[in-house]
């Protein structure tokens, strides 16, 4: 396995139009997104992104159609050109990069897995899986052995023959990403790689892709429109609307302490008990005397917390950190309100 390597996105534009660079000051100044297509008739994509994805993390980009999450993603392999900024990978700057450069990144430090599977319909899924190791020029045995473990592991094992067209789109998705993992590369780009999935399917799915990064830790960019998936699996979301970042942070952050009426309106219908962990909402402790015998973890969701309590009668419990050690305690009444936010926890 590869290392794990981080992302970072610095200032970054992007302009549709005949002359996109001679707006792009404009904007900077605070010329909004119909104020451009109106006056000038460009179309603002991006405006002033800057977003930090540590190594190894899966970070979420959400919003709805038309906010730019697609048109951010494709920058990052450079499938579409800045007006204006940078996205620094490894110490180099892939907006610098030259075609030639440019075609190595892409083949050794980066995978795409698409909303429309992208699978090629006359070969098999063997030959899709491997057909990435094949354009780096990886012999055939190789590349089939590569191919079969990631198979193998997304749950296809028995289906190396089969065509796509054989397939559920849940299958043909499971292709997909054992296709982008068999490449070995540190970055994955999903874009809305499980939105043409039906509901279950698209869980399903979602679990598995946890269950992978437990073990190949990639740096993933996840693109969603959907807020409960990106609430299950980012380690940091960032929002988007018109183009511009709103608000990111952990889950935690947005659905405790939304930025805005527009992220607050996203977040009212979550069902909190299952996002919020113990850890986000406990008191912390300095004096550890009179600390409750029952204990939690510190990543266990609220609901869970009141479950416990409920289930004992009790009023609090004792928070314990992966080490044992107790960190806090997370009272009754607490999460209750964390719960039904009727007012912000103490962190």
């Amino acid at each position: 396995m590869t290392d794990p390597i981080g992302i970072e996105i610095r200032n970054l534009y992007k302009i549709f139009g005949s002359d996109p660079e001679a707006h792009v000051e404009a904007v900077r100044r605070g010329m909004s997104k119909a104020e451009l297509q109106r006056d000038h008739q460009h179309v603002l994509g991006l405006s002033d992104i800057n977003i930090q994805v540590a190594p190894g993390s899966i970070q979420v980009i959400m919003g709805l159609s038309g906010s730019g999450k697609s048109t951010l993603i494709r920058h990052i392999n450079r499938l579409i050109d800045p007006t204006a900024g940078e996205i620094i990978i490894e110490g180099r700057n892939v907006v610098a990069m030259s075609q030639a450069e440019l075609r190595e990144f892409r083949r050794h430090k980066t995978a795409m897995v698409f909303q429309k599977f992208g699978l090629l319909p006359h070969r098999t899924v063997l030959d899709n899986a491997a057909y990435g190791l094949e354009v780096q020029g990886i012999s055939q045995s190789e590349r089939y052995r590569t191919a079969m473990r990631w198979i193998e592991r997304v749950g296809l094992k028995g289906f190396e023959k089969s065509y796509p067209s054989q397939l559920s789109g849940g299958m043909q998705q499971r292709v997909g990403l054992a296709r982008a993992l068999a490449n070995d590369a540190p970055i994955l780009l999903m874009d809305e790689a499980y939105s043409a999935l039906d509901p279950l399917i698209r869980y399903d799915m979602q679990t598995v892709l946890l269950d992978l990064q437990q073990e190949v830790r990639k740096t993933i960019v996840f693109i969603t429109h959907d807020l409960d998936e990106a609430l299950r699996i980012g380690d940091r979301i960032a929002l988007l609307r018109d183009g511009s970042v709103i608000q990111q942070g952990t889950a935690q952050d947005i659905v405790m302490r939304p930025a805005d009426d527009y992220v607050a309106n996203f977040v009212q219908h979550v069902d909190r008990g299952k996002v919020l962990k113990v850890g986000a909402v406990m008191l912390a402790q300095h004096g550890f005397d009179d600390l409750p015998e029952a204990s939690i973890a510190t990543d266990a969701s609220i609901a869970e917390a009141l479950q416990q309590m409920a289930a004992s009668r009790l009023q609090a419990l004792r928070v314990d950190a992966p080490d044992g050690k107790p960190i806090g305690v997370i009272p009754f009444q607490d999460a209750i309100n964390a719960y039904t936010g009727s007012r912000e926890a103490t962190p």
